[in-house]
């Protein structure tokens, strides 16, 4: 391997094992600055000497003995007095010379990456440590999920909504020293759709994607598509060095502001600073690890011990305690796009086909009590579409918590809690059994005997999301721009409504937001009012941070986690 297309590239801090970079962490304590602390010295000495001059003194003594002892009184209060305030000024400069930056941070996180291989693997958890982070796209998402520059400073669209002409910065490179331009671009999304790895479907419509300059990309369409530049922001839109060698399930070799310094499977990732990053994102932080702790009881006490300085997230429950003590941490709730989807089979043949059955079961669930019990934290969410993504409304309003509502429709469809509908309710083993022992006391109110049937992961995408095997079943989908599901009748809902797939056909086929919004928010009124489904709420992440950090982001940090602004100052 050429020092030229190394896999890590150059970093500001030294290489070193993962455990001395935690020890060191743990070890380190900030040193007093001795000017600040030599100038109090000085000062103190100054005041006494001042008021003590044994010269002056002893002409004092031997012109006026003993004549004003109230002088010396005043003399010796001043003294005093100066002494005190000397120690008082020493004491808080070298308290704040203590508070400093430190050079490591540690994030605790939940789901690990099992590699590193963004073209091929799947899983939000390489979005979420990799993207913005090592690796950029040709665009990048802000904390409100829009779309902001990144590789290209700048775009222009055509008209008719099928030439997207890209601007690139200028002086870009990879973490390896080689020069990233339009070429780079141009190649890794053709290689992306051509080797149709991970995303590459997200690139609608694509008829080329051309270099017309060193500066310059151009991606023709050949048919409007207004989720373009969203899924560039994602995998779709990744910069990879064409000549670079790398094994790319252990290593990495992008633009971002930090390299990959180590690679723990399911374990760890230690981010170094990238000492040739190109963009206004430098790194503020030399180095950053972050540990995957799957336990949450575990991941507390490792923030309360020291060991993490960020922990995203952590449970409501948890997060209690922390509150209390504010003066060491901080808990903060961000928006997500995370939907828990109450799914409801209409496979011909099973008794949810009956929009009445799936009315009832709306109306029989109180959210807020929902949301209560899991400690508050997540939001309502009457549809398919959360308050991030374009094309939300509130939809609250159309499934009232109501049980004589629900009463009223379980019997004219023939059940009653004499005479209950028989479902079962299929969900992941990742889940709370909470949340099936109160689906399951809310419809036995209303007349449906609901057995509860938890699974392995893996189980559950094969009898349900493949063979669509089920009643009813609960998931996190936590994936942005995702309205599309509600138009695939093939879809692990079953759900077809042609005036659905029609008014987003129109959407994406829109050459402006406000279109595309407003045919998305009629599409998602309309699946809300099928009871297509029930969305139990929108997931919110909470995420505690040790006194003293700043810059760690909160919105959408399960799928987009920026670091190169986060700083921690010891108290």
């Amino acid at each position: 391997m050429s020092q030229e297309h190394g896999a890590y590239g150059q970093s500001d801090a030294t290489q070193g094992d993962q455990q001395e970079q935690l020890n060191k962490q743990e070890q380190s304590r900030a040193t007093a600055r001795t000017g600040s602390g030599e100038g109090a010295a000085s000062n103190a000495q100054s005041a006494v000497s001042g008021s003590t001059d044994a010269k002056l003194n002893a002409r004092r003594k031997d012109n006026k003995p003993n004549r004003k002892p109230w002088l010396w009184i005043a003399i010796a209060a001043i003294v005093v007095i100066a002494v005190v305030v000397s120690i008082v000024v020493f004491r808080q400069r070298t308290s704040g010379s203590n508070a400093q930056q430190a050079d490591t941070v540690t994030v605790g996180l939940t789901l690990a990456p099992t590699n590193l291989d963004i073209r091929n693997q799947s899983g939000s958890a390489l979005d979420q440590v990799l993207i913005g982070n090592v690796y950029e796209g040709l665009v990048s998402r802000d904390s409100e999920n829009k779309v902001v520059p990144s590789i290209a400073s700048s775009w222009d669209i055509s008209s008719d909504g099928l030439t997207y002409t890209f601007h690139l910065n200028s002086g870009m490179t990879f973490s390896n020293g080689d020069e990233l331009d339009a070429t780079d671009v141009a190649w890794s999304i053709n290689e992306l759709i051509d080797k149709q790895y991970h995303d590459y479907n997200l690139l609608q419509n694509v008829s080329s994607v051309e270099a017309t300059d060193s500066k310059t990309v151009t991606i023709t369409l050949d048919a409007p598509y207004a989720n373009l530049l969203w899924a560039l922001a994602g995998r779709p839109g990744l910069v990879f060095d064409a000549d670079a060698s790398y094994d790319a399930k252990t290593q990495a070799i992008g633009s971002g502001p930090y390299v990959v310094d180590s690679f723990e499977a399911n374990t760890s990732i230690t981010l170094k600073a990238n000492s040739r990053y190109w963009g206004e994102h430098k790194a503020k932080t030399p180095t950053v690890v972050v540990r995957y702790i799957t336990d949450a009881n575990a991941g507390l006490n490792a923030l309360t011990s020291g060991d993490l300085q960020v922990l995203a997230p952590v449970s409501e429950n948890l997060a209690d305690g922390l509150r209390k003590q504010s003066d060491k941490y901080t808990v903060t709730t961000g928006e997500d796009t995370d939907k828990f989807v109450l799914a409801m089979n209409q496979a011909q043949g099973r008794a949810t086909t009956d929009i009445r059955i799936r009315q009832a079961m709306r109306y029989a669930i109180d959210h807020n009590e929902l949301i209560a019990s899991r400690g508050g934290a997540d939001a309502p969410l009457g549809g398919p579409i959360p308050s991030l993504d374009p094309g939300y409304e509130d939809l609250t309003d159309l499934y009232p918590y109501d049980v004589d509502k629900a009463k009223q429709l379980m019997e004219e469809a023939g059940y009653t809690t004499d005479n209950p509908l028989k479902l079962t309710l299929t969900y992941p083993n990742i889940y709370s059994t909470e949340l099936g022992d109160q689906l399951k006391s809310a419809f036995k109110e209303i007349g449906i005997d609901l057995q509860v049937n938890i699974v392995e992961f893996s189980t559950w995408l094969q009898d349900v999301y493949t063979n669509h095997d089920y009643d009813l079943s609960l998931v996190d989908h936590n994936e942005s721009h995702d309205f599309s599901q509600w138009t695939d009748p093939t879809y692990y809902y079953g759900y077809d409504n042609s005036e659905v797939q029609d008014l987003y056909k129109q959407a994406m086929a829109a050459t402006n937001e406000k279109d595309t919004n407003t045919y998305l928010a009629q599409a998602a009124r309309i699946v809300s009012e099928d009871a297509a489904a029930d969305w139990l709420f929108n997931y919110r992440i909470t995420t505690a941070t040790a006194a003293g950090v700043e810059g760690f982001p909160v919105n959408l940090n399960q799928t987009l986690m920026p670091l190169y602004d986060v700083t921690y100052t010891r108290q």
